[in-house]
This record gives C-alpha cells, sequence and structure tokens, in this order.
C-alpha cells in the first residue's frame, strides 16, 4: 500500500513540472542557474560585477530597504526591498560583511518591484540593494547591527 502512495505521489508532481513547464510558467535553466562567480565572491564589488556585470550603481532614493535597525540574530534578518523606479527588472541584495555577499537576485520580469525574504548576516554591516531600471543600476543602502552572529558568528 505504502509503495502505491509513494508511487501516486511521484507521478502527480512529475505531471505537475511537465504541466509547467510546457506551459512556459517553468524554464528549468532559469530555475536551476547558478551564477558560481558572483556567488564565490568575498567582496561586495566582486559579487557585483559577476553578478551584474558591472560594480557601479547610481544612489537613488527611489529605493527602500526596510529592515531592522538591531538584528538580535543574524541567522534571521527580515529584509524587505521596495522601489518606485520605472520598469524595475531585478532586485540584487548583498550583505557587505558576509564571506558570501551576494545573498539573492530576484529577476522580475514585468513584475511589481518587490521582494521580501529572510536573510543571514554574519556581523554588523550594510545591507545593500540594487534595482536594475532603463539599463542601469541604482542601489540603496541601509546598515544593521546584528548582536549574534548567523553566519558562524
Amino acid at each position: 500500500m505504502m509503495q502505491r502512495r509513494h508511487f501516486l505521489k511521484n507521478t502527480m508532481a512529475t505531471g505537475a513540472i511537465a504541466l509547467a513547464a510546457s506551459s512556459g510558467l517553468l524554464v528549468p535553466l532559469q530555475v536551476l542557474a547558478w551564477n558560481k562567480k558572483a556567488f564565490d565572491a568575498k567582496d561586495v564589488q566582486s559579487a557585483m560585477k559577476g553578478s551584474l556585470g558591472t560594480e557601479l550603481t547610481e544612489a537613488s532614493d527611489k529605493i527602500h530597504i526596510k529592515a531592522p535597525d538591531i538584528a538580535e540574530n543574524g541567522a534571521v534578518v527580515p529584509v524587505t526591498i521596495s522601489s518606485t523606479l520605472s520598469d524595475v527588472k531585478s532586485i540584487t541584495i548583498l550583505s557587505e560583511k558576509n564571506g558570501t555577499p551576494l545573498i539573492a537576485k530576484f529577476n522580475l520580469k514585468g513584475a511589481q518591484a518587490f521582494v521580501s525574504t529572510r536573510i543571514k548576516m554574519g556581523k554588523t554591516s550594510n545591507v545593500i540593494a540594487i534595482c536594475e531600471s532603463g539599463g542601469k543600476f541604482y542601489s540603496a543602502r541601509k546598515e544593521v547591527k546584528v548582536t549574534i552572529g548567523g553566519c558562524g558568528g
């Protein structure tokens, strides 16, 4: 009986994935994409260069970072990024003093410029949000003080 349940569960999961892929909702190369150069970078400039192709950004007050001023536990720091820039194509989040500064890059493809997630921070540093809009990169920073490090600290 248990084998039948596993078989049915796996068949339904495979069918759902196949349906999503065939309808264009799921593109395997995008889902499984891994930018090794960007995630292996040990400093913000290298991570930006690997992820965005440049380390040059323009500061913008149209990017809003909502994060605590003091994070009691760096293992779980809630961060929300939003922007009023027009036609934002991606939002990239970096943590300046992490061993791996690149936290995530979200490709939006016409979606609202809003991302909310939880990140790990090893120690007190700036959270950097970079939005791609109109072929340019705009950034904002917010310092988050960490009392207990989340990256082995």
